[in-house]
């Protein structure tokens, strides 16, 4: 079954905003849909949406742990791009970009509600 899109809760919808508008700029993508509650934002060339919402029952937005969204990037600098987007828009880092063990390069970090991501590609050999 193919993935429509990924939502997180938020306990400030302004302040997420900022942050994903950032990121998702890096991809070319923008908003989809806004209003007082949530807001989605889709890539250009398809595949799933990212949503940030005030959570329906009325309870604190909290985090997952061990959840984890990655975002395919298109190359290296690509993920250092979104990385530093994520940092200077509320983002935590959880692991700079770098190679990692497996193959990929990748840049680790957290949303400023704490969800955490990553940006990712696979290198080509030179």
């Amino acid at each position: 079954m193919p993935v429509a899109h990924v939502t997180f809760g938020t306990k400030d919808l302004e302040r997420g905003a900022r942050f994903y508008d950032a990121i998702m700029a890096e991809f070319g993508g923008d908003r989809t849909f806004a209003h007082d509650k949530a807001i989605g934002w889709s890539f250009p060339d398809g595949g799933p949406s990212i949503g940030i919402t005030y959570p329906f029952d009325g309870e604190p937005a909290n985090r997952g742990n061990g959840t984890m969204f990655a975002l395919m990037a298109a190359n290296e600098d690509m993920v250092r791009r979104v990385h530093a987007a994520a940092l200077a828009n509320g983002g935590s880092c959880e692991g700079p970009p770098g190679p990692r063990a497996n193959g990929f390069y990748a840049a680790y970090f957290r949303d400023p509600d704490g969800n955490k991501m990553n940006a990712f590609c696979v290198p080509t050999e030179a």
